[in-house]
């Protein structure tokens, strides 16, 4: 059994309030869904604008703190060094949580009262300014601490800990890049896209790299070096087809006609680190050690790297090359492929992680119940998967018809794509439930307290460095 570093402790908190923003993000999704079938529907105090941001910046800022406390526990763990100052997460922890709550109030008070200045208005960074830099300064709180306690380690640096370093770097600095304004509006939109692709699709992908190597390596027993190499080579070709792959944002902004063969043409390859991460699992599965004792865990795991490649990889390239983007560009099929990705390689590994991590702080767990986590994962992944269906249905529909055919925009939404609205709200509901189970089953567990129940802990690892 591996010790379990009293400082990892603070990772708990911060997955109990991303669980509950979670859910508070998939509630108020549903109500955006219902509105594209009822647009009146609480038209006079939440709009779908308001509920719009507010669904975006609730996904950015549960995920955000779900990497965070995942990486309070990797970091010492990894390390075999305590967290160099656990007051100082807490700190940033109520900082963000509190920046965040503030902003979203701020986005439903500044529709009555815009002369506030309680938003900036740019789309998915929408934070006012003061906003802004409370979460530079909880993130850089975040990159001090971790980067102290690496510094401070007892062990070699692991490539583990080498590309969450760089990631951790990435997630403090990219954020800048969107707190200034620019006359020009086709530069300003090139250098806003970095905060929205490099900050979400490079720094946020080094951190989820090696927090899923993690994973993998505690939950399957493989040998950490022949994991630690795939982790390199993934990594390194995200880095490089997401960098340059940011020109499929350029299309249409006003940007040289060459970022039409480069974006079209890394945007391509995106695909293809992440059918290397299906592969490494699907490797790591049959070379494992022995099963994991965690069923949850590694259901959401496995889970995480199939929607990851199917919602990141298939559903983006279906719509990214220039020759299919000027058409589906702004219809229905862009939040198909944006809630596949965003489930697929964010949300369910943090969701991996949580219930891989809560059980080792909290060794006496008495009412963790398989059947219920694993539950949750199939009505979560099966609302999203039908929403997406319904959406690319949707999609599909309004290039032909409204598009190509040229039929009248409300003519197509209100008489061709009332169907697969309803079936997107339906299927919006199934999702929901399953978050909901999602939630009461972390609380029921994390605060579970009985003796004599302890779920197992990872399996050692087999490295001779260690």
């Amino acid at each position: 059994m591996q010790t379990t570093y009293r400082t990892q402790k603070v990772a708990y908190w911060y997955f109990a309030v991303a669980a509950l923003l979670f859910l508070l993000q998939v509630l108020d999704g549903l109500v955006i869904a219902a509105q594209y079938i009822w647009p009146d529907l609480f038209v006079s105090f939440f709009p779908f604008n308001v509920g719009r941001t507010f669904h975006l910046n609730l996904l950015v800022l549960w995920l955000v703190l779900g990497f965070m406390g995942a990486t309070y526990y990797v970091v010492p763990e990894e390390t075999d060094q305590e967290l160099f100052s656990p007051a100082l997460a807490y700190v940033q922890l109520v900082i963000l949580t509190l920046t965040g709550v503030a902003a979203l109030v701020g986005f439903v008070a500044a529709n009555f009262h815009p002369s506030l200045w309680l938003t900036e208005g740019r789309e998915y960074i929408e934070a006012p300014r003061w906003a802004d830099w409370l979460i530079v300064l909880g993130v850089g709180i975040f990159a001090v601490n971790n980067g102290i306690t690496i510094l401070r380690r007892r062990r070699p640096v692991t490539a583990t800990v080498g590309i969450l370093s760089l990631g951790l770097v990435g997630l403090a600095v990219m954020y800048l890049f969107g707190m200034k304004f620019l006359s020009n509006v086709t530069v300003d939109q090139f250098f806003w896209w970095w905060v929205i692709h490099l900050w979400v699709e490079g720094s946020w992908e080094l951190i989820a790299g090696a927090l899923m190597a993690f994973l993998m390596v505690r939950l399957t027993g493989v040998d950490r070096e022949v994991v630690e190499k795939w982790l390199y080579v993934e990594v390194g070709l995200v880095l490089f087809t997401g960098l340059v792959g940011t020109g499929h944002h350029y299309y249409w902004i006003g940007t040289p006609r060459y970022w039409l063969l480069i974006g079209g043409l890394f945007s391509a390859l995106e695909p293809v680190p992440i059918g290397l991460m299906v592969f490494d699992a699907w490797r790591m599965t049959r070379h494992a050690a022995r099963p994991h004792p965690n069923r949850v865990a590694w259901t959401w795991a496995v889970g995480s790297v199939i929607t990851h490649f199917l919602g990141a990889g298939v559903w983006g390239f279906v719509h990214t090359l220039p020759q299919i983007n000027k058409w589906t560009h702004g219809t229905q099929i862009t939040p198909a492929h944006g809630h596949f990705a965003f489930y697929g390689a964010y949300a369910t590994l943090v969701i991996a992680l949580a219930y891989f991590i809560i059980p080792q702080l909290k060794e006496a767990v008495a009412k963790m119940n398989p059947a219920r986590g694993i539950a949750a994962f199939w009505m979560t992944t099966g609302g999203v998967v039908g929403m997406v269906i319904a959406l690319t249905v949707a999609g599909i529909i309004q290039v032909y018809l409204h598009r190509m055919a040229g039929l009248d925009f409300m003519v197509v939404k209100t008489e061709y794509l009332r169907f697969w609205f309803v079936s997107r709200l339906i299927f919006g509901g199934l999702a929901v439930l399953g978050v909901l189970l999602y939630t009461w089953d972390f609380l029921s567990f994390g605060l579970g307290t009985e003796p004599g129940s302890a779920v197992p802990r990872s399996i050692p690892m087999t490295t001779s460095s260690e």
